[in-house]
């Protein structure tokens, strides 16, 4: 197992984290962005467990990402086949991270939004967005805005697509794809380039 991982997370949290490693048998692997999901658990066609985890996450995304997969990791195990993001891995989840609740591993200002998120935890910590917005202070690509900044009727550009944006329902924005005239809902946390006309 490399060590590199080390350097992904929290200094305060390496000892725990360890611990986990040492008790659970999977490979850790670190892996470039993934659009769509910062980290994932399988179990591969040799019987062996895998996690991998998104590089470009910040260390505080990062350490919540591993737990979550550590916690699908523990569930399969206890368990077998159940619901991926069921009441089990619910509960294993928020049990493994409540050692890693305190303010020397977490800022005290993401350690309240972090509890409330493990009070029902989400398949993804994008859905909720208070928390996913303090992560991205720690990581914020430089020449994007997030898409809620962007004004109603402006045009944006997001993988190589130009959007214009719409209205906000209640947790997404409506974008209409200027290309194809259709219309897609956005997590008003996206990051976007404002496009110049």
């Amino acid at each position: 197992m490399k060590k590199d991982y080390q350097t992904y997370i929290p200094e305060k949290a390496i000892p725990m984290v360890q611990f986990l490693i040492e008790q659970h048998q999977f490979t850790l692997k670190i892996v470039h962005q993934r659009q769509t999901k910062h980290g994932d658990f399988r179990k591969l066609p040799d019987g062996k467990f895998q996690i991998t985890i998104n590089e470009n996450l910040n260390k505080y995304q990062f350490l919540l990402t591993f737990i979550h997969e550590i916690a699908h990791h523990i569930t399969y195990q206890k368990f077998g086949r159940v619901q991926p993001h069921g009441k089990e891995w619910k509960t294993i989840f928020q049990h493994l991270m409540l050692p890693f609740l305190q303010p020397d591993i977490y800022p005290n200002h993401i350690l309240p939004l972090l509890a409330n998120y493990l009070k029902n935890p989400k398949a993804s910590t994008d859905a909720d967005v208070k928390l996913s917005l303090a992560f991205k202070e720690y990581s914020k690509e430089t020449g994007k805005n997030y898409i809620f900044e962007v004004p109603y009727g402006s045009l944006f550009e997001f993988k190589k697509s130009i959007y214009r944006r719409g209205n906000k329902r209640r947790t997404r924005i409506e974008c209409l794809n200027t290309q194809n005239s259709k219309v897609y809902l956005f997590n008003q946390n996206v990051e976007v380039a404002i496009y110049e006309e």
